[in-house]
């Protein structure tokens, strides 16, 4: 990710891509043998033990963004325990997957039938959920497309489904961070790293009264200071939006807030400069005096916008923050330990963040609550949803 440290731009990997792409099948290559049963203490001659045994047919759906690292989030998991795989990428950025598959086809790494690649528009993910022969989706993407696999998966084999949603991710400055630089200036780059299309961006940022106009203004300059263009030109801070729709969807949600009231402190156009004329980029947006009940406070919007809500005291802000359908991710700034544990508990999202917006390992499992998604991935938790338990009872009588 883009951090910014004392005012200065340095460049450091929020995701290096290939890097835990490949890291991701050594992580989960070490669980190969220490997936176990249990024994039951149960009553009477008997003996009762269980079995983590592969669910079967796996069937993985994966968004345009970050293609290749969703993938492997998925796939390995799902090899490390046993199972085959159907996977669909994203009908926008469906090349680095294929070249995947290539790879793992032409090395001869697994068995063939094993892993299978399908292709296709957002429809064939539906042919996936609602085939009788596979036994669990795992789907990344929208909540809405997320229920409609649900729906699926009822009307027909009753399949397990796991599910990482959207997201509309609080991130709370108190009134005491520990760097009130650092503390805005990774906000800042919390969401606008990727174009904003992370799910677990910290789309909503609430900053305390006593610090808002000066976090107002220095959002401001980031975003002005931002640079838009190639993302193979190391001069470039952000690339374009995936697609024209999407673009243009962003551009509305803008014309949304504008209508709401908030103010545009920053950005809030489509970039025309020079060649960014030809591509699909939108300057970094700071939309501030957002109230949290706006569209674009609650709606997820998938891109470079961020918002900012002024508050008062802590149950206001915890309030607003958990004021929404999502729960995937949540952050807070605040040299208060106590306070920190305190908030930390009420946030009701599947990680929240402590004087640090975006912490990720392989270790840790990443999925929300409420409707930003069912089960997890990554870490041991993942595994729990590629097994299912048998019980096995043998008479000793």
């Amino acid at each position: 990710m883009e951090a910014l440290d004392n005012g200065k731009l340095y460049k450091e990997a929020y995701y290096d891509d290939l890097g835990e792409s490949a890291d991701i099948f050594d992580y989960y290559a070490g669980w190969t043998d220490k997936i176990h049963g249990e024994t039951m203490p149960v009553e009477g001659q008997f003996l009762n033990y269980t079995q983590r045994v592969p669910v079967g047919v796996c069937g993985q759906i994966v968004p345009w963004n970050y293609p290749m690292l969703m993938s492997t989030w998925k796939l390995a998991p799902a090899l490390a325990t046993g199972n085959t795989v159907v996977l669909k990428p994203s009908s926008a950025t469906p090349f680095s997957v294929v070249r995947l598959f290539e790879i793992l086809h032409d090395e001869k790494l697994l068995p063939q039938g094993v892993i299978n690649l399908i292709l296709g528009s957002g429809k064939t993910g539906s042919f996936i959920s609602s085939h009788a022969g596979v036994d669990k989706v795992s789907f990344t993407g929208s909540t809405a497309v997320g229920k409609q696999l649900v729906h699926d998966s009822a009307n027909s084999n009753l399949k397990t489904v796991t599910l990482e949603l959207g997201g509309k991710s609080p991130n709370i400055i108190f009134n005491d961070p520990p760097d009130v630089e650092y503390a805005i200036e990774r906000s800042f780059t919390g969401l606008f790293t990727h174009k904003g299309e992370k799910c677990s961006s910290p789309t909503r940022l609430f900053v305390h009264k006593s610090l808002y106009e000066y976090a107002v203004s220095r959002l401001a300059e980031l975003a002005d200071r931002y640079v838009l263009g190639d993302p193979f030109d190391p001069r470039s801070d952000q690339g374009a939006q995936c697609t024209k729709s999407h673009m243009e969807s962003i551009l509305e949600y803008i014309e949304i807030g504008k209508a709401e009231g908030a103010r545009v402190a920053a950005g809030g156009v489509r970039d025309m400069n020079g060649s960014n004329a030809n591509g699909y980029f939108i300057r970094p947006t700071i939309l501030a005096d957002v109230k949290n009940n706006m569209r674009v406070a609650q709606e997820e919007i998938f891109g470079p916008v961020l918002v900012v809500i002024p508050f008062d005291h802590d149950e206001e802000v915890i309030e607003m923050a958990n004021d929404t359908i999502y729960g995937l991710a949540a952050g807070l700034w605040t040299k208060d330990i106590t306070r920190a544990h305190r908030v930390a508990a009420r946030l009701d999202a599947g990680a929240v963040f402590i004087n640090k917006y975006g912490c990720y390992d392989l270790a840790s499992p990443f999925g929300g609550f409420k409707q930003s998604g069912w089960g997890k991935e990554c870490g041991i938790q993942s595994l729990d949803s590629y097994t299912k338990v048998k019980s096995i009872w043998v008479n000793l009588n």
